[in-house]
């Protein structure tokens, strides 16, 4: 009776530093079929186990350019030492069109600019259970000093105070149940009155003359139907 729109829906999931966002997407991915993710473009180097495709697009900086140029990007950023970063377009409409649900995992800033584009799109927020949690994680990598600490803790606090924006906020202090949450929001999403494409339902005479004539029904019983 109920048909659905066959366009995908597009995910953001953004969260601060140390929380998890990359795992709890893996496993997303993995435990969902219809789940695709969108690749993001990059002109930084490609570092040591990355495979181009896979973690990123890697192109040059002189590249990238060209892509802004022509339009490539849905979104895009200046991040450190003038790298770029950006979320394809054509790859991301060819995906939703054949009905997949895209996530796009990047940060607060390239979130707002697809939503703007969007109005559609789920915004998912995720988050540490503490910012101690968050300050154990960053030295157990062992990568960074105390100063890129500090900014690191810095730009989280910024966008903690984002989250009114986005429509969900999921803590990742387990990842499977961050995981069950968000799948629990996306089926919640996909029931929305909004997806509905068409309601096919005949007349109420049609639909009382196909109950009574059904052979599983006793009609031994009268009722009393409202017409």
């Amino acid at each position: 009776m109920l048909k659905t729109k066959r366009q995908g829906s597009l995910i953001i999931i953004s969260g601060t530093t140390c929380a998890g966002k990359g795992t709890v997407v893996q496993h997303l991915i993995q435990r969902n079929q219809n789940l695709s993710l969108s690749i993001s473009y990059t002109s930084r180097d490609m570092r040591d186990g990355e495979t181009n495709g896979v973690e990123y697009f890697f192109v040059t900086q002189e590249e990238f350019e060209k892509k802004i140029e022509q339009g490539d990007f849905l979104e895009y950023e200046t991040v450190q030492y003038g790298k770029y970063y950006g979320t394809p377009k054509k790859e991301v409409h060819e995906l939703l069109e054949q009905g997949r649900d895209v996530i796009l995992e990047i940060d607060v800033k390239g979130a707002q600019k697809i939503k703007e584009m969007f109005p559609e799109t789920i915004l998912i927020f995720i988050m540490a259970p503490s910012m101690e949690e968050v300050k154990k994680r960053i030295k157990a990598r062992g990568k960074e000093n105390n100063e890129q600490i500090i900014k690191r803790f810095q730009v989280a606090y910024q966008e903690i105070n984002e989250i009114p924006k986005y429509n969900y906020v999921v803590v990742n202090d387990e990842v499977q149940l961050a995981v069950q949450k968000i799948e629990a929001i996306l089926l919640s999403e996909k029931c929305r009155v909004d997806r509905i494409e068409e309601i096919a339902v005949e007349n109420q005479e049609e639909i009382i003359h196909e109950f009574l004539m059904d052979k599983d029904f006793d009609n031994s019983n009268s009722f009393d139907f409202e017409v």
